[in-house]
């Protein structure tokens, strides 16, 4: 028998601050600025682009494609959708491991 494949989306599970701020912990410490542009629109989307458009004062067409997959958020897009997310971004040092 064949295995039946789902659509899984990963925007589904980012349903409380804590959930998104461990997703956007994981894409940040790729250092990749399009996988982490991509990790902000999956936040957005769970968190729904209307709500986020009303919360940040930014449009929805600004947001959409603002983190398209050719999406490139400015720094002030990226800090209002954080607040908007309820979570807090973090800075930390290298580990030995990481500076290398």
């Amino acid at each position: 028998m064949g295995e039946k494949l789902y659509d899984w989306d990963p925007a589904e599970g980012l349903d409380t601050p804590e959930a998104i701020a461990v997703f956007l912990s994981g894409a940040l410490e790729t250092g990749d600025s399009g996988y982490i542009a991509n990790a902000l629109g999956v936040a957005a989307r769970a968190k729904g682009m209307s709500d986020l458009a009303q919360e940040t004062g930014l449009s929805r067409s600004h947001l959409y494609e603002a983190l398209s997959s050719e999406g490139n958020p400015t720094l002030d897009t990226t800090m209002r959708l954080i607040k908007a997310f309820g979570v807090d971004l973090e800075a930390k040092a290298h580990t030995e491991a990481q500076a290398g």
